[in-house]
């Protein structure tokens, strides 16, 4: 089984974390932010990966603390729960519509983190929720889970319907790229850093 337990704590957050890409995509959120814990499901749930994560943080400051050390801790599960990449896909992308919104995310699980978030957002936020706060996210997560993330919004005019597109297709990509297909590392060169 691909899983991990990661469990991180500072003075201003505190972050466990249980992930098995090999699921069925049942997840429990619970970040004390209602549409982070939305997007992680869905995240969850299109991938197939099960998830629980458990976040506190000083929120009464803002949420910038807690949204990043939740994307720190799952990038960092992540690439534990990959393992050494023998016989995966790698590479994963989709196109996926939310209402009138679209988006397009690709990802190589290379061991070189990278991000492209070719996201504009028309709504500054989403309910209580900073929307700038995702590209945050995403690079904490890329950083720590060591991937090219390649995320662009294609269409769009409601903040809520493009970043969920984003997640559905963060998680679409993610089913695609972590699915077996044999035991070969999968690059030319024989090593992925």
């Amino acid at each position: 089984m691909r899983k991990a337990e990661i469990r991180r704590k500072t003075r201003e957050t505190s972050v466990e974390l249980y992930i098995e890409i090999d699921g069925s995509g049942k997840s429990e959120i619970q970040t004390g932010l209602p549409f982070l814990d939305h997007m992680l499901e869905l995240l969850a749930r299109h991938s197939r990966i099960n998830l629980n994560l458990k976040a506190q943080g000083d929120l009464e400051v803002d949420a910038h603390h807690t949204v990043e050390d939740v994307g720190i801790v799952l990038g960092q599960g992540f690439r534990e729960a990959v393992g050494d990449r023998k016989g995966i896909n790698r590479f994963g992308f989709s196109i996926v519509p939310m209402d009138e919104a679209l988006a397009m995310v690709s990802l190589d699980i290379s061991g070189r983190p990278h991000l492209s978030y070719q996201v504009s957002l028309p709504q500054e936020k989403i309910g209580n929720f900073e929307a700038d706060l995702f590209i945050d996210f995403f690079h904490a997560f890329v950083n720590h889970a060591a991937i090219s993330l390649h995320i662009k919004s294609l269409e769009g005019r409601n903040a809520h319907h493009i970043i969920e597109a984003v997640f559905k297709g963060l998680a679409k990509a993610v089913e695609m790229a972590v699915k077996r297909r044999d035991e070969e590392l999968p690059s030319t060169k024989g090593v992925m850093d």
